[in-house]
């Protein structure tokens, strides 16, 4: 007779026999299932599954297509968004790649000598019908090759050495001119810092540098250090990338020769926010760079129509963090907004400054960056209204 389980078992247990029959379907299933699998016992699918997984093969083949194409299309037909490490316009950025082609055609040529000589000892001497199915006659020992492969890599080991260390040197041994730009970036999580001491200016995500032309050459001198953590600064185009340590003062230089915004970001894992932790370089003509400056050096402005949103800031314990230069907000964990409103973007490249975004990290940082270092200030809709209005007005 059936056996009520819901009668003899109290609810959620099971009685040895109930566990035992359990036991018995679960192998039962996996018997089925090697069975399925055994050419012996089910010859038709076990052919079938080749080719099933062939065709998963080619559709991920297919896939991973599709993505290499989109970001190709990217790099290349968008470089406005992305850059491209081999197209640079910086002498730094210039002189890597040139490094970086030489050694790849040096790579590519030896790779192609081995598989060129691969394929023809397995086309010239594959076996034939007819052939004995005794081995070969072996030949032991050659002077000549054995002193061939052992002087040619040293050759190319030493042509590299020499080749890269004058790169490295020629990078690294820079020496500022008159004229030069100096700045000094501060590596934070996750967000960058921008002072350029001899300008006195402080700004945030965005350096300000001038391009060079045949004219005049005004490069740009650069003091790497970190406030918390390991971070490394890179912008494809303009240098290669250099660690931002703490408690270590690094150094670069670039020189770039064309106007414009090139994107970087920090290259070293620095925690939840490393890959929102971007940077933008805008390149400014000869001119534009000065009147930038004219325009940073000011003090914040001062609208009547946000005398609101003012008292609202300075009431919140924004001004702990943040600095608005000519005011009595002198924070310093957070990025100045004394011109906050001539960024192109907010939260270090994460979104563009716009108003909405702007009143949705006012709102809550949290959503727009998670595990940022603001926290949600917990403000009404017309406290964030009233602070917004204010903080559009710092131009």
């Amino acid at each position: 007779m059936g056996r009520s389980k819901e009668s003899d078992c109290p609810a959620g247990e099971y009685s040895m026999a109930d566990r035992l029959e359990m036991m018995l379907s679960m192998l039962s299933h996996i018997k089925r299932e090697q069975n399925d699998l055994n050419p012996a016992v089910n010859p038709r699918r076990t052919q079938a599954l080749p080719e099933r997984l062939r065709w998963r093969a080619l559709l991920g083949f297919a896939a991973s297509l599709v993505v290499i194409a989109g970001q190709v299309h990217t790099a290349f037909g968008n470089p406005a968004q992305v850059t491209n490490l081999l197209q640079p316009l910086s002498q730094p950025a210039q002189e890597i790649k040139d490094l970086s082609l030489l050694v790849l055609a040096i790579c590519a040529a030896i790779f192609l000598i081995v598989v060129g000589l691969l394929v023809y000892a397995i086309v010239r001497f594959r076996h034939r019908p007819g052939d004995e199915a005794s081995e070969p006659p072996q030949i032991y020992g050659s002077n000549q090759i054995e002193t061939a492969w052992t002087v040619l890599p040293i050759l190319i080991v030493f042509v590299l050495i020499l080749v890269t260390s004058r790169t490295i040197a020629d990078i690294q041994n820079r020496k500022a001119a008159p004229g030069a730009v100096h700045a000094t970036v501060v590596g934070h999580q996750w967000w960058w810092e921008i002072r350029y001491p001899e300008l006195g200016i402080v700004t945030a995500n965005e350096l300000h540098v001038p391009a060079s032309d045949n004219s005049r050459g005004q490069p740009t001198f650069l003091k790497l250090q970190s406030a918390d953590v390991a971070h490394s600064f890179w912008i494809p185009q303009l240098a290669g990338k250099t660690d931002v340590i703490p408690g270590r003062e690094n150094s670069m230089w670039f020189e770039p020769t064309q106007p414009g915004t090139y994107l970087g970001n920090c290259a070293e894992y620095c925690g939840m926010q490393h890959a929102r932790m971007l940077i933008r370089v805008i390149v400014h003509p000869p001119g534009e760079f000065e009147r930038w400056v004219a325009e940073q050096k000011g003090a914040a402005a001062e609208e009547p129509s946000a005398q609101d949103g003012r008292r609202v800031f300075f009431a919140n314990s924004c001004v702990n963090c943040h600095t608005i230069r000519g005011t009595s907000a002198q924070g310093a964990f957070g990025p100045d907004l004394t011109h906050l409103m001539s960024r192109e973007t907010l939260a270090s490249g994460t979104t563009p400054n716009t108003l909405e975004t702007l009143r949705a990290w006012v709102r809550d940082p949290q959503k727009l960056k998670v595990g940022c270092l603001m926290p949600n200030m917990q403000m009404t809709d017309t406290e964030v209204d009233q602070i917004v209005s204010y903080l559009q007005t710092l131009k």
